[in-house]
């Protein structure tokens, strides 16, 4: 069902949001990705997986932890926490929706200072292909308190969907309890802030 129906008719959204758990940076070793599932701001489920750190398998690996799993026929929509993982393990914002079948929406706590991101990724190998995909990712859309790009939906009806993911602060559920999550796992014990 669209999301503009669901919001129209009251249902329930069910959602996957990823984060990444923290990591050592410049390590070889993978890091770890949680993938919460929401209805709405209600836990569902959840699955996991391992990227590389700066690499570029991350599309893929979301696609893998997706597709064939009994959670992707459930959902409407998935989010993700930033357009990258990893550091700068850009996800392919075009290709993720397409081959999920559903609007994917990267959400940021903040306006980004894109000039700064620029930068981060010169220092990078291959910058100008993951600028690249950064650029596909499309505008960064803002509606108070959220700042997003998004595939697959309109950014106002996205921003609605935000608003009925979000149980308090600025973060959808789903999003909040990835992060807390995945920090648990490689820390003992989920940090202050989601």
């Amino acid at each position: 069902m669209e999301l503009e129906a669901l919001l129209r008719n009251h249902r329930k959204i069910r959602a996957i949001g990823f984060d990444d758990a923290p990591f050592v940076r410049r390590s070889n070793y993978p890091v770890g990705v949680a993938g919460v599932v929401c209805a709405n701001t209600r836990f569902e489920g959840m699955v996991w997986g391992e990227i590389q750190a700066d690499g570029w398998d991350a599309t893929d690996i979301l696609c893998q932890m997706l597709i064939g799993s009994k959670f992707l026929p459930q959902l409407h929509v998935v989010l993700l926490d930033g357009i990258s993982l990893g550091g700068f393990n850009v996800i392919n914002l075009p290709q993720l929706a397409q081959r999920l079948k559903r609007p994917c929406i990267a959400l940021m706590r903040r306006k980004p200072d894109l000039n700064a991101v620029e930068e981060a990724i010169q220092k990078l190998p291959q910058s100008e292909q993951r600028l690249e995909i950064l650029r596909q990712a499309g505008p960064i859309y803002e509606y108070p308190p959220f700042y997003f790009q998004v595939y697959g939906a309109e950014p106002e009806v996205s921003a609605q969907v935000l608003r009925c993911l979000t149980d308090c602060g600025h973060v959808p559920e789903a999003l909040r309890l990835a992060h807390l999550i995945g920090a648990a796992v490689i820390k003992g014990e989920s940090g202050r802030q989601a």
